[in-house]
């Protein structure tokens, strides 16, 4: 079921509902903000931090990877897990069978190995105390209270002292390992409580959460909705502007043209009238310096037909100036030059039709496509917008048919069960976790027994041992110290098998959960265990898929569940339910995506009715092409502009005058050639300077200078720009008229593909969000890690591990202690006996039965004893 509710709820958009309609072209459309999907934090740190006791769980590791080296054997227990054994009598004698357990006695043989070094452990010692215990009694293996003189003695004690304290303090490391070991198991039992709360919480969080995500991606289709209304209301700003602009490509460049001529046939007006008006300022001042020029030069003509030019004298003279006077006249002479009056006539006459105007209203009608477009697809828009209409209501529909809030609810009484189960035995498992860790307790305490009968027997027999006493005159502290070190053997014999027991069962168990579960859990090999087809279920070749999808085929496995819900993934697709449902066929949305792109296919826009430039424009051009201005004569005028005023500089010639007048004698011919000087001079200054400098003049010449250049540069393109701009016109009246229905087409798909772009993008939304974001089952991976990684393996694992491995170094150390204990009690305690020596002979005499010390043995007074008899009998 729950498998089925995630799928129901996050398959409700899969990402292929509206991408199965590709367009044949990808315009960008805008993009649109979905928000986020409302989500809330998990409270889960699925991750355990042992402290500084992860000291001691990383060394009983390093200890295990010595008693088994090899690799997590994946393919041996998937042939275990795969074999029926005892079914059948004969089973086990199956070659393949005999060989799986080959197989597997030799991955364990490092903890069969130890397991048998235990057991024998543990019956040989018991079994070894006995004896040596009976051994004692009769007086042998110790038991005898006669310690013989040594001249190592002193170096003995001394070695089996050391060698029991340090297999002392090594027990006592082991012992502190295990109580370590047993109150963090305690302590973790007792803080389990919170993490067990924390991830109750958040499955709950999970669970309702889920139906709000999804009421969140169902409603922003209401986004995608309200965007595309508002460009089908908006379909004449649009799709209008779209095919205007790519009509526009060829109409306003052909308008342009016109409009550009329009300003031309302005411009060669006033170009024509500007030569018209500059030629007559030019005249005017022209003519009236010749006429000047004219009169000076008849009275020169007249005064050099004197007779006094005729004498020797001045004939050379009066020659000379006569010879010039042909210089004296004006140069550049304007009133020769052609009129223009004939084409400013005719440009008028083209100017009565303002083709601005009509140009303009071409302008205008081609700019009322967008209203075309609209007023001629308000019937689509209307069908297309009940389409969104229909596709929002059906999902609607749909997911409130959903049993979304029942499975949802049914979840929660589950784990609301759960948690209530859980709460109720926490106490049962805290008090059986009491009785177990004063087990543990007792066990450690044993060991804390043995070892203060051993401390004390060192500390006792260390401070109370002198040099100087004899066996049997020992002082009471060191033989105390030795009675303590034979108490310390009789304990280890009595309590060191159960110790060695409890080591052998817990190191068998801990173990192998260590190599066998929390190892290839940590590497996921175990995972791969589990996804070993029909393992779990000889019918489901995909035990998950099976369950879930009702589809054992399909590649569901536990690695990749897992894997998705530790990278905290949405649920729909770390299960892969869109196996299970398919809301393409459920919803068919495609369909409505199809719907919605043929209705825009029909959408049919007639823009025949746009009129570029009326006929009436176009004979204007004809017109103004045919103006006459290309038969102006624009070299007279450029060659008269360029001109100077007169041929030769006045005031020079009137210098000149003036000296040549000076060679003539003195009289009436000289003073009038040199009043007709200054006559010159008058005009030179009255009439050429002004007709050089003054701005009227200036401006008339510049004026027909560039108003003769830019219409002989007009006339020059005027007939090729009037043909080029008439054929623009014609041809993008053309494209609007027969092929705009093309451009149209090409246009309206284009924004068919930004309508459907925008469901495009909200279902690679949901798609995303459905992955990552809606109904992220990070709890599911949190609650897999609590049970196996964090309970199973560092609470109980690791605790036990280090148990035991504290445990059997204490157990293991009490052999080398028991048997330095029993040596070296001989040393602290006080005997009976006492080998006596000569002084000369160093060679035992005789036995002394009672020592000085006020001890003695009742029952040798008056009995035989043998040694003594030995003794005087050797001598």
């Amino acid at each position: 079921m729950a498998g089925e509710l995630c799928l129901l709820l996050l398959l409700l958009f899969c990402g292929r509902t509206i991408s199965e309609v590709q367009p044949l072209y990808q315009p960008p459309s805008e993009t649109l903000d979905f928000g986020f999907v409302p989500a809330k934090t998990y409270d889960t740190a699925a991750y355990h931090e042992p402290g500084a006791i992860g000291i001691l769980f990383r060394l009983v590791h390093t200890f295990l990877y010595l008693v088994q080296p090899n690799y997590f054997p994946q393919d041996l227990i998937k042939k275990l897990a795969q074999q029926s054994f005892g079914k059948n009598p004969g089973d086990y004698q199956k070659p393949e069978n005999v060989v799986l357990t080959l197989q597997a006695v030799y991955y364990e043989i490092g903890f069969i190995v130890s397991a048998a070094l235990g057991v024998l452990f543990v019956l040989l010692l018991p079994l070894v105390g006995l004896c040596f215990c009976m051994c004692r009694c009769c007086e042998n293996c110790g038991g005898e209270m006669h310690q013989r003189q040594k001249k190592n003695a002193d170096c003995q004690r001394g070695c089996f002292a050391t060698v029991l304290f340090v297999a002392a303090l090594i027990i006592s490391i082991g012992v502190l390992f295990a109580y370590a070991a047993n109150q963090h198991l305690t302590s973790q039992v007792r803080g389990a409580r919170k993490l067990v709360n924390s991830n109750f919480k958040d499955l709950r969080i999970f669970l309702n959460e889920t139906p709000g995500q999804i009421d969140y991606l169902v409603s922003q289709y209401d986004t995608t909705k309200k965007k595309a209304l508002s460009d089908l209301n908006n379909v004449g700003p649009l799709l209008g502007r779209r095919v205007q602009e790519q009509l526009a490509k060829e109409v306003r460049p052909a308008l342009d043209g016109a409009l550009t001529m329009a300003g031309a046939i302005r411009e060669t007006k006033e170009a024509l009238e500007n030569v018209s008006v500059s030629v007559e300022v030019l005249q005017e001042g022209t003519e009236r310096l010749h006429a000047n020029l004219t009169d000076v030069k008849e009275h020169l003509i007249n005064t050099l037909g004197d007779s006094a030019c005729t004498a020797a004298q001045a004939a050379s003279t009066c020659n000379v100036i006569r010879n010039s006077l042909d210089q004296l006249n004006i140069n550049a002479n304007f009133s020769k030059l052609p009129g223009v009056n004939a084409q400013l006539a005719k440009v008028n006459e083209v100017l009565k039709t303002d083709l601005s105007s009509l140009v303009q209203k071409g302008y205008a009608a081609f700019n009322d496509t967008p209203d075309l477009v609209l007023n001629q697809t308000r019937n689509i828009l209307s069908d297309i917008k009940n389409v969104l209409e229909a596709v929002g209501s059906n999902i609607t529909s749909f997911t409130k048919m959903l049993p979304i809030h029942k499975i949802i609810a049914d979840f929660t009484l589950y784990l609301t069960q759960g948690e209530t189960y859980a709460q109720e035995y926490f106490p049962v498992v805290e008090q059986y976790d009491f009785y177990r860790w004063l087990g543990c307790l007792i066990l450690c305490c044993m060991v804390i027994l043995i070892l203060v009968f051993y401390y004390l027997g060192l500390l006792c027999g260390t401070c109370g041992y002198d040099k100087d006493a004899t066996p049997t005159t020992r002082g009471c502290i060191s033989n105390t110290g030795g009675n303590f070190l034979m108490a310390g053997v009789g304990f280890s014999f009595l309590f060191s098998w159960v110790l060695m027991l409890i080591v052998v069962v817990t190191f068998i168990t801990g173990g192998n959960m260590e190599k066998l579960v929390c190892e290839p859990f940590e590497d996921r090999s175990l995972f791969k265990v589990l996804d070993t087809p029909y393992l779990l279920n000889q019918q489901l070749k995909y035990y998950l898929s099976g369950i879930i999808l009702k589809n054992p085929n399909i590649d569901l496995t536990f690695e990749k569940v897992y894997s998705d819900c530790k990278e905290n993934k949405g649920l729909y697709t770390t299960l892969r339910l869109e196996n299970l449902f398919n809301i393409h066929e459920l919803l068919n949305v495609s369909m409505y995506a199809e719907d919605v792109s043929l209705k825009i296919k029909h959408i049919n826009i007639n823009l025949s009715n746009i009129v570029l430039l009326d006929e009436r424009g176009k004979e204007n051009l004809m017109n103004f092409s045919s103006s006459g201005i290309n038969e102006i004569n624009f070299a007279a005028y450029l060659s008269e502009i360029n001109k100077s005023v007169t041929k030769v500089d006045l005031l020079s010639f009137a210098n000149d005058l003036e000296a040549r007048a000076d060679q003539l004698p003195k009289g009436a011919l000289e003073n009038a050639l040199k009043g007709h000087a200054n006559s010159i001079r008058v005009i030179h200054n009255q009439q050429v300077v002004p007709l050089e400098q003054a701005m009227k003049y200036v401006r008339a010449r510049s004026t027909l200078n560039q108003s003769i250049r830019f219409l002989q540069k007009t006339s020059s393109e005027l007939p090729g720009k009037v043909r080029s701009v008439i054929t623009a016109v014609n041809s993008a009246q053309l494209l609007i008229n027969n092929n705009a229905s093309f451009v149209i087409v090409q246009e309206t798909k284009k924004y068919m593909d930004t309508i459907i772009g925008y469901f495009e993008q909200y279902a690679e939304w949901v798609k995303e969000s459905i992955a990552m974001e809606v109904a992220p089952c990070k709890p599911i991976a949190n609650v897999v890690d609590t049970a196996i990684d964090i309970f199973l393996c560092s609470y109980i694992t690791d605790s036990v591990n280090a148990f035991w491995f504290g445990l059997g170094g204490c157990s293991v150390f009490l052999i080398p202690a028991i048997i330095c204990a029993v040596k070296l009690a001989k040393f602290y305690r006080r005997m009976d006996t006492e080998d006596v020596y000569d002084d000369v002979e160093t060679m035992p005499m005789k036995n002394l039965e009672n020592g000085n010390n006020g001890y003695h043995k009742e029952h040798l007074y008056g009995i035989h004893n043998p040694i003594l008899t030995s003794s005087v009998e050797q001598w």
